[in-house]
């Protein structure tokens, strides 16, 4: 990747093959990770003009504006993007406890243990 794109201040976002970018929401003050979800161009621009998340659910193949259904919105403070511009971590603002869907603080609420020698990955 050239300087050019590394240092500049111009948004450039690297969207891969199905025209999304790994999002990553972290909780502004303890900056405890939250979740990670999907943006497309869509999702990246409503997120920048309204300050508050949005994403791309690959699921449902929809836009989702964290917090429509659930109240957990998350309002973003800033934006940090990766060298490369193909990942975004948004500061934010947890309206609501849960940015988990199982209504956990976190998505990011199981621990693994590499030493643990039963440990398996399992293809489903």
């Amino acid at each position: 990747m050239s300087a050019s794109i590394e240092e500049t201040n111009k948004l450039s976002p690297n969207y891969n093959q199905e025209g999304l970018i790994t999002a990553i929401a972290q909780d502004a003050q303890t900056k405890e990770i939250l979740m990670l979800a999907w943006m497309n161009a869509e999702a990246l621009e409503k997120t920048l003009s309204t300050g508050q998340a949005h994403y791309w659910s690959r699921s449902r193949r929809q836009l989702w504006h964290k917090g429509a259904t659930s109240g957990a919105f998350q309002h973003v403070e800033s934006v940090l993007i990766d060298c490369d511009q193909d990942a975004v971590i948004l500061m934010v603002n947890q309206s609501r406890e849960g940015a988990c869907h199982t209504g956990r603080r976190s998505c990011f609420y199981r621990q693994i243990d590499p030493r643990d020698a039963t440990l398996r990955i399992v293809k489903e």
